[in-house]
């Protein structure tokens, strides 16, 4: 298992460009499961759970082929559906979450699909009520095996109806649009989750021949068509990587341009760090982030501390929140982070605390950050990644700490994030990979 070593307290310089948006590229790349034609896709990034995801369809019999370093076609005109009855595809779709996502294009186009327990970050309870009650409205069947802990389901023709989804879940969204694109007549989608990955594969499936209304808002109307054609689609700048960007650079106190960022589609995240007193300048599509020495965190109007809580889109994304959590250790303040989504989310704050931060767990979904700004630095550490986003922000940590630190199994990191040490190392940090 690989782990890196960081050199800590080396300020970086220079301009860095975001990777594809890892949570787009897992969905439209399941969306080429609904059209034999071939769909090209760009700006897919090269990381672990997208190049297992791509895998996953090879061996569903998906022509796929590698353009560039960043494009591939897939043509899903000969899947083998036999695939999905061996241990093989069990084991591979077990372990990687966002294969659950295969489930409302196959049911849609071939009438049955089968799906184990999804694995994917451990970070707290991620049911998937939302996807499978969404895609029974329509009038697919499920049932569970115990025995092989396996989902099959089935269908011999979905039928457009409303439905008020229990909880705005991106992925459920996306599971149910996927699946109601090539459904008989017409479904609404209630309370839909609205973020820039769904506006991203709505549009997408508009331009392949779907007929969805409502791109953006919360209340999706589909009329279902009987079939999809091929197009060509292009996935987002990663907002979370732009945002942990943001959070390095005012944390290493260095000058760092992120470039291509999509600003427009950033939502309330450029706003959200200026609350911690980062200075976030845009520059057309750049983003600019000068030295700081410091920044404090603003309170409320009538002098209460600051909160930053996860939320639906246009909310804040709870992808940020680690890093948020962070960034907070070395600003000047005091800071309450409310998790709302996942209940384990926090729980790598103590390797923050033995690093030296000021961090009270008040309970599984939220802590308050007591910073210190520069009277006292994080000392380096020796830690292990939990998930991706808690990766990220202990890589930031430990870049900002005095000493060295070594951070085991960085391949949570790698699920997420494109060769991330040799991208900062040329920005002038001392990541070694072990």
């Amino acid at each position: 298992m690989s782990a890196f070593v960081i050199e800590g307290g080396c300020r970086l310089a220079g301009h860095i460009t975001p990777q594809g948006a890892k949570n787009e590229a897992l969905q439209v790349i399941c969306a080429t499961l609904l059209t034999a034609s071939k769909v090209r896709i760009t700006n897919i990034p090269d990381i672990l759970d997208v190049n297992n995801l791509i895998q996953l369809l090879r061996d569903l019999r998906v022509k796929v082929e590698r353009l560039s370093v960043d494009t591939y076609s897939f043509q899903a005109d000969d899947v083998d559906l036999d695939y999905l009855q061996t241990e093989d595809f069990l084991r591979k779709s077990a372990s990687l979450r966002g294969s659950v996502m295969i489930v409302g294009p196959l049911i849609a186009r071939f009438g049955k699909a089968l799906i184990p327990k999804p694995g994917g970050d451990k970070i707290g309870r991620r049911r998937l009520d939302t996807h499978f009650i969404g895609i029974q409205k329509l009038g697919a069947g499920f049932y569970y095996n115990p025995e092989r802990q396996v989902y099959e389901i089935r269908a011999d023709k979905l039928k457009g109806t409303y439905m008020l989804l229990d909880e705005a879940s991106v992925t459920g969204t996306a599971n149910i649009l996927m699946a109601a694109v090539l459904a008989e007549g017409v479904t609404t989608i209630y309370n839909a989750a609205c973020e820039p990955y769904l506006q991203q594969l709505s549009t997408m499936l508009n331009r392949m021949g779907a007929r969805i209304s409502g791109v953006g808002s919360n209340l999706l109307t589909v009329e279902g068509v009987d079939e999809l054609q091929g197009t060509e689609h292009t996935i987002l700048p990663d907002m979370i990587e732009v945002g942990s960007f943001i959070g390095m650079a005012a944390m290493t106190a260095s000058d760092i341009t992120i470039k291509n960022t999509r600003y427009d589609m950033l939502g309330i995240i450029p706003e959200s760090f200026r609350r911690l007193g980062i200075t976030v300048e845009q520059e057309g599509d750049d983003i600019h982030i000068p030295t700081h020495e410091s920044y404090q965190i603003d309170t409320f109007i009538d002098g209460s501390i600051m909160t930053i809580s996860d939320a639906p889109w246009p909310g804040l994304t709870p992808d940020l929140l680690s890093v948020f959590l962070v960034v907070a250790t070395q600003a000047v303040g005091s800071v309450l982070i409310h998790q709302k989504m996942f209940e384990s989310r926090l729980f790598f704050v103590d390797k923050l605390i033995d690093m030296g931060a000021q961090i009270i767990l008040c309970d599984p979904h939220r802590a308050t950050v007591i910073g210190l700004g520069n009277r006292f630095k994080l000392r380096g550490s020796t830690m292990v990644s939990p998930d991706i986003r808690a990766g990220i922000a202990l890589l930031i940590a430990a870049m900002s700490a005095e000493g060295t630190s070594c951070i085991h199994n960085i391949d949570q990191i790698d699920r997420g994030y494109q060769d991330i040490d040799k991208r900062l190392n040329q920005l002038g940090a001392r990541i070694t990979r072990i």
